[in-house]
């Protein structure tokens, strides 16, 4: 899947924050370049130096993890899913599986991660994608996942 398969539509860090109940320091994503609801998304994190992770990940040579590339694309999902189904950030998405999970190449502070996510199918609650994630148009990594979106009952 390529950039240009997808609209214009963009969300800032507010208008991701009310599709998702992540924060900081889990909220994986800084933005939505383009959005299809019901079909796809890009993403975008910028990778930097600050994130708890690389305080053990590893000092002396910080990478990104590869299952916090893996979290950003599905949170690049969640979104795509919140907006088709019209849910705000009470709805949580819970990943199912992962398949085909492959990393390509390390992801290092001052990266710009793009994440391109493409629903495979849904079904009521469960949708399944395929995600890519690009550092300056080299795939890095690429997954294929399933996730349950629930709505908890209001108490």
């Amino acid at each position: 899947m390529s950039a240009e398969d997808f609209i214009n539509l963009t969300l800032d860090i507010n208008e991701i924050k009310k599709c998702l109940p992540h924060r900081y320091p889990m909220l994986m994503i800084d933005r939505i370049e383009q959005l299809r609801p019901g079909e796809g998304a890009v993403g975008i994190k910028n990778v930097t130096l600050n994130e708890p992770f690389f305080q053990g990940h590893f000092p002396d040579r910080p990478i990104m993890p590869g299952v916090f590339i893996v979290e950003a694309m599905g949170q690049t999902a969640g979104v795509v899913v919140a907006k088709s189904m019209n849910l705000s950030r009470n709805g949580l998405v819970y990943f199912m599986a992962m398949d085909n999970v492959k990393f390509r190449k390390l992801v290092e502070p001052g990266d710009v991660l793009q994440l391109r996510v493409q629903k495979d199918r849904s079904r009521d609650n469960v949708w399944r994608f395929k995600g890519e994630a690009f550092v300056s148009n080299a795939l890095v990594a690429e997954a294929v996942f399933t996730a349950m979106i629930v709505v908890p009952e209001e108490k």
